[in-house]
């Protein structure tokens, strides 16, 4: 998969560096993104709305004052949607993907990130008014301007994404998948990566594992509490392991603002986890043995 080479196996998701999180200092920002490199994570990923539309900016000043060369990293973000916050006067949260917007967006982000280019610009979640052609117009002025190098799209079904591919096509798909939320290798979506080539990369790639009660968390905490022993490795490495041996080859954005745990999930990627055990954890969020 080409696509794939192009970004770091693990992505270092930033929603949560600055307002929506850590809130992280400039100073701090720049020794996260060098704590990063060092591990061999060189994919940030960001998206407009991050921080009520101020995350990039923040990142961008950070970026600004490193040494870090910008041909080193490479910058995915996102943009569509559209909600009330400041300088943003919207009556209600909806997604624009007219072309202008497209465009002005885009343009905004590369100022706010201290960057010429993105590597790749992503459409944050489908829209029913979607127009291809329209979205096809602005990536298209894009590309030839030299303001992004790949077009994806996130969230977006099969179906979706052959809506969008009618005009222009797609090379990556970023969705929701983990042990917890495993929906897109059932329903085409995953499979729809392989064929066609695409990027395929996972937002919260360990579920709600950490974040909820669940008798389905219980059987996966009991199988989980064997395997770190047998692998000798944490629960959320074996999480991540666990969707790192799907063939569509994901890369997970890991929205951990945490040195150590940034590390853990880039040594995730050496685990290599025997096929019985995936089925074993496999049954064990679902309750039940594969028919």
């Amino acid at each position: 998969m080409n696509n794939t080479l192009k970004y770091s196996r693990i992505i270092a998701g930033t929603m949560t560096w600055g307002k929506w999180g850590k809130q992280h200092s400039t100073k701090e920002m720049i020794e996260l993104m060098n704590h990063c490199l060092e591990n061999n994570i060189t994919t940030f990923d960001h998206a407009d709305i991050y921080g009520d539309y101020t995350n990039e900016e923040q990142f961008g000043k950070a970026f600004a004052k490193s040494v870090i060369k910008r041909e080193n990293i490479q910058f995915i973000s996102k943009c569509g949607i559209q909600f009330d916050a400041k300088d943003r006067v919207n009556k209600v949260k909806h997604y624009d993907y007219n072309r202008d917007y497209i465009i002005w967006s885009v343009e905004r982000s590369l100022k706010m990130l201290r960057t010429e280019y993105l590597d790749l610009l992503l459409l944050h979640r489908p829209s029913p008014l979607m127009n291809p052609a329209e979205i096809a117009e602005a990536i298209r002025k894009l590309k030839k301007e030299g303001k992004i190098k790949q077009f994806g799209v996130s969230n977006f079904s099969p179906s979706q994404i052959k809506l969008i591919e009618k005009e222009i096509k797609v090379d990556a798909n970023q969705v929701e998948y983990s042990l917890s939320s495993n929906e897109v290798m059932n329903d085409g979506t995953l499979d729809d990566c392989i064929i066609h080539d695409r990027l395929a990369m996972s937002w919260s790639p360990l579920g709600n594992y950490f974040r909820e009660v669940s008798q389905s968390n219980k059987r996966i905490n009991d199988v989980l509490s064997v395997l770190t022993k047998k692998y000798n490795a944490t629960e959320d490495q074996l999480l991540l392991a666990w969707i790192l041996k799907h063939p569509s080859k994901i890369h997970p954005v890991v929205g951990t603002a945490t040195l150590k745990r940034l590390k853990m999930a880039m040594e995730a990627v050496n685990i290599e986890m025997e096929l019985q055990d995936w089925f074993i954890l496999l049954e064990a969020k679902e309750g039940h043995e594969v028919a």
